[in-house]
């Protein structure tokens, strides 16, 4: 009788708790808080992509982000963003590759252990969007990079219950201007860059 009780409650927690969070952030951009946020690096991917070999798109990733969002929705000028990667954080599929990586050959992760990139302007494109341009900092140089933002949702994470938001911003780079040339053009320049980003709020 316990048991069957347990597995019941089990069941219902699972189809129950999914459905109550669903609930916890809006897709309303006009509802965005101003104010200062940081990354938080548990939900925070950054994510990359290749044409490799012509082949197959194949991804990476890197985690452990961090990093500050300062937001005023009503006065966007005055907003900025900046975020901070650690490229020894870097997967893939193979566990060979992410050690060639880190090495010197590509990011050199020793010499070069954080990837930045840092905002100078943000335009809003309509409701939910924006053009982020700013500056990546990698394996010693320093680039223009824009990102297209969009945003996802806002609102109390029902686990820590901080405000939180969320943005996804995509970009694309070439890898040889920032002195990471190997294999090119076998495995392609062009790398499109993708930061789930989420935020809390501060204070």
């Amino acid at each position: 009788m316990f048991a069957r009780r347990a597995l019941a409650l089990t069941t219902a927690l699972l189809f129950a708790v999914p459905a109550a969070y669903a609930q916890s952030a809006s897709t309303d951009a006009r509802a965005i808080q101003a104010g200062t946020y940081k990354i938080e690096p548990y939900h925070t991917q950054v994510d990359f992509s290749v044409l490799h070999f012509g082949f197959t798109n194949f991804s990476g990733q890197f985690s452990s982000a961090s990093g500050t969002l300062t937001l005023d929705p009503k006065k966007p000028t005055a907003s900025s963003l900046r975020v901070s990667i650690p490229i020894s954080s870097v997967k893939t599929t193979v566990s060979k590759l992410d050690d060639e990586l880190k090495g010197n050959q590509w990011f050199d992760a020793a010499k070069f252990p954080d990837a930045v990139f840092t905002s100078t302007r943000i335009t809003l494109l309509g409701a939910g969007r924006a053009t982020i341009t700013g500056t990546l900092a990698m394996h010693g140089v320093t680039r223009p990079l824009v990102l297209t933002a969009r945003f996802i949702g806002a609102g109390i994470n029902p686990l820590d219950k901080a405000y939180t938001v969320g943005f996804e911003a995509t970009g694309t780079i070439k890898r040889s201007e920032f002195g990471v040339k190997t294999y090119v053009p076998m495995v392609s320049d062009d790398v499109r860059i993708t930061i789930a980003g989420a935020f809390e709020k501060q204070g």
